[in-house]
């Protein structure tokens, strides 16, 4: 199986959220995903917030999943960020909120099987962690890194960030808010890492488009 994009769903998510934030500034990243994962039918959405840090995001997730019949949940460092997390959620009108787990995220998310739309803040230091110990569904999985400008995240590479014989089918780096860097992964079974051949040696081929700056990867 693989993610099948809908445009009636990414459109009827990306206006229920630019209804819902029409008096919030620079929401155009939650209008985005929130499209991008009502598009690609997610049923499993992961995010991880920081107390202090903005919530929109999150809110435009929430979006998403309410289109598509989602799981969402948002992993926060401690229990006092869950109440400031679900407070600030039913201030913006999402009730009930989605699932909210305290924690370090690499180990949070490592128990999550089955994930097919993840979103880490490139401004968190373990970001490169958590990409790499994700475990996406048999679908295949879209991953997003926003705040992709932020001087830590220069030289990033996806084929470098994760596990070693991840098949990244496509990758984009968006002038989205503060920058958006988001790449479409393939796979089998539960592991981000689990594309693996047995047929010996093989290696990747980059084509970068360049009226569009997409970059692919093909496996040869």
């Amino acid at each position: 199986m693989k993610l099948v994009w809908s445009p009636e769903t990414a459109s009827k998510a990306y206006l229920d959220t630019v209804k819902s934030c029409e008096k919030i500034k620079e929401s155009e990243v939650a209008e985005f995903l929130s499209a991008l994962a009502a598009g690609w039918n997610a049923k499993f959405i992961v995010e991880s917030w920081s107390n202090g840090g903005p919530i929109i995001t999150s809110f435009g997730l929430a979006v998403a999943a309410r289109n598509t019949g989602a799981r969402h949940v948002c992993i926060v460092p401690d229990d006092l960020s869950i109440l400031q997390y679900t407070k600030s959620m039913a201030e913006m009108g999402v009730s009930p909120p989605p699932e909210v787990v305290a924690g370090e995220a690499e180990k949070v998310i490592s128990k999550l099987v089955g994930l097919d739309f993840l979103v880490v803040d490139c401004n968190q230091r373990e970001f490169a962690r958590v990409l790499r110990v994700a475990k996406v569904g048999n679908r295949g999985a879209v991953l997003a890194c926003k705040n992709a400008w932020q001087r830590n995240f220069s030289g990033f590479k996806w084929n470098v960030a994760l596990e070693r014989g991840t098949r990244v089918v496509r990758s984009v780096f968006l002038p989205v808010g503060k920058g958006l860097d988001i790449a479409y992964i393939g796979s089998k079974n539960c592991s981000v890492a689990a594309v693996t051949t047995s047929k010996g040696p093989s290696r990747w081929i980059k084509h970068i488009d360049e009226k569009s700056g997409e970059e692919h990867l093909f496996r040869k």
